[in-house]
């Protein structure tokens, strides 16, 4: 039998949080150091899936798994992977090591304050990490249904400790957070995934008894309920397909965050340290969008055709409401928060464009965007642990005494803003090119987006780094050489995909040809094509 090497890209993490929380309390240091080498495992894992895949092989998956779970019930442990998953779990692996370098003090006890709050459980929080990683990773790997749906709720358990337990001290008004406000937030946030989670349910359990129906006996496999319906052997009807697809997207739209049900993700971020919000938007929401691409139009590629026109308008609102509302900030981690609002509004219009360049830009976008957030959000996080304060109105002048600083938290904002040469933009160029192909009009509004971003974010640069120096800020201190170690590689990676995104596409269109083929969709005509052939029939 073949080493499992999808499962032990996601059991090494699990292992990791399970040694880690073990570690002693007087042990912090230890427990930081071993978080970060089962981090570093499971990136070397991840490469090694990402090399052992071969673009363009037959099939849909590679590097299958696939064994009886709960028979009676048609559950298997089946796992494999097309472009668009190693994409993402390299994205994931890639930055939980820097979330956790970045984290590396955030949940070392408090001894300015009280002294029943004076201690934190820092295993706690490196291994509440690596949790969420392993859960991510198989959720990208699963192709039973049932058995994605169980990682796709169970993740929400350790962000919510995240969110709850280990908060941002520095609120907006530079004063410690009361734990009122982060268990607000932490709590909201599980709501709404819930909720989100539990309508899921009902449509995979109407997913089963649909196929248990006609097939003769029930089954969560994505792979057989492809394929029986190619073969003609499972016919959904159009009612019960379209309420099944409402009930998956909605929980998809709730993770992504999708408007109008985005409005979790503010206060979570805003109530997350750094490290967490970047988990939170750069890894964990991309679960929403991967599973709209593998579960949504596969499953449903009827019920997906019938929704398109009303998820792009929704689409579209997230992306100038989103933008409108990150102009108007006054705290700099809530406009990152509605800037992703805005981005994830373009991933989603660029998945349900139904376009070979709009759904290989949106799974770039997934990955572009999780990197260019983790690099605007991990200096933003570094700048605010030494003013104390997350309002804007409170920096000036930053980058007369800290450039370093000031120059990765620029190169951050270009990305997010999708500055031409940095990888967000390529992304960006393929949503919007593959968008206006089919549907002129959306790509056309969408791109207000485009120019709302250069808005938030040279206003936010000029706000906090140009001008006279405050005060409160002449002693800050530049980026030290663990921050510097967090930030470059991140910078690197932007400057690198923005020049030559090469080795991304490869990987990932093989897995969007696939996708379209099972919805029945096809780029349009060339319009200039359609002309020169009516002249040819002529």
């Amino acid at each position: 039998m073949s080493f499992p090497l999808l499962t032990a890209t996601a059991a090494v993490p699990a292992i990791g949080a399970i040694a880690t929380a073990a570690v002693p309390a007087a042990k912090r240091t230890a427990a930081k150091w071993l978080a970060l080498l089962f981090s570093l495992a499971t990136l070397v894992l991840a490469a090694v899936v990402a090399v052992r895949f071969t673009p363009g092989a037959k099939g849909p998956f590679q590097l299958t798994e696939s064994h009886a779970w709960i028979k009676d019930f048609g559950v298997r442990y089946e796992l494999g992977v097309d472009g668009i998953a190693v994409a993402l779990i390299a994205l994931t692996a890639l930055l939980v090591p820097f979330v956790i370098l970045a984290g590396w003090h955030d949940a070392d006890p408090l001894e300015d304050a009280t002294p029943n709050r004076r201690w934190r459980p820092t295993q706690g929080f490196f291994a509440l990490v690596l949790a969420v990683e392993a859960m991510v990773v198989i959720s990208f790997e699963a192709t039973d249904v049932f058995l994605f749906y169980i990682f796709f709720e169970a993740m929400l358990i350790p962000m919510y400790f995240l969110i709850g337990g280990f908060g941002d001290r520095a609120g907006a008004d530079g004063e410690e957070h009361s734990a009122k406000l982060r268990s607000q937030a932490a709590v909201k946030f599980l709501l709404y995934n819930l909720a989100g989670g539990l309508i899921m349910l009902a449509a995979v359990i109407g997913l089963y008894a649909a196929t248990a129906d006609q097939l003769g006996s029930g089954t969560f496999s994505l792979t057989e309920i492809v394929q029986a319906r190619a073969d003609g052997k499972l016919a959904l009807g159009t009612g019960t397909e379209r309420l099944l697809f409402l009930g998956f997207f909605f929980a998809f739209a709730v993770k992504a965050p999708l408007w109008p049900l985005h409005t979790w993700l503010p206060g979570a971020m805003g109530e997350s340290t750094a490290p967490v919000a970047v988990l939170i938007t750069a890894v964990v929401d991309k679960v929403g969008t991967f599973a709209m691409l593998r579960f949504c139009l596969q499953l449903f590629p009827e019920a997906s055709n019938w929704a398109t026109p009303v998820i792009l308008v929704l689409a579209l609102i997230s992306i100038l409401y989103g933008a409108l509302l990150a102009v108007g900030q006054r705290d700099i981690k809530r406009l990152v928060a509605y800037a992703s609002i805005s981005h994830f509004g373009f991933i989603v219009m660029g998945i349900f464009a139904m376009t070979t360049q709009g759904q290989g830009g949106a799974t770039l976008y997934m990955v572009n965007h999780g990197i260019s957030t983790a690099a605007l959000m991990l200096v933003a996080g570094f700048l605010i642990s030494r003013r104390g304060s997350r309002l804007i109105a409170d920096y000036g002048g930053v980058q007369k005494v800290a450039p370093v600083l000031a120059g990765t938290f620029l190169v951050g904002g270009l990305a997010t803003l999708s500055l031409p040469g940095l990888a967000p933009f390529v992304s960006e160029f393929l949503v919007l090119v593959g968008t206006f192909s089919r549907y002129p009009a959306v790509g056309i509004v969408a791109t207000v987006g485009i120019v709302l971003a250069a808005l938030y974010v040279l206003v936010l640069y000029q706000r906090t780094m140009t001008g006279p120096v405050k005060a409160e800020v002449r002693t800050m201190p530049d980026l030290k050489a663990r921050e510097l170690a967090v930030v470059a590689p991140l910078i690197a990676l932007l400057l690198f995909l923005g020049v030559y995104p090469k080795p991304l596409t490869d990987v990932v269109n093989p897995a969007v040809d696939h996708t379209l083929s099972v919805v029945d969709q096809h780029d349009p005509r060339p319009d200039v094509a359609v002309k020169a052939d009516a002249e040819a029939a002529k």
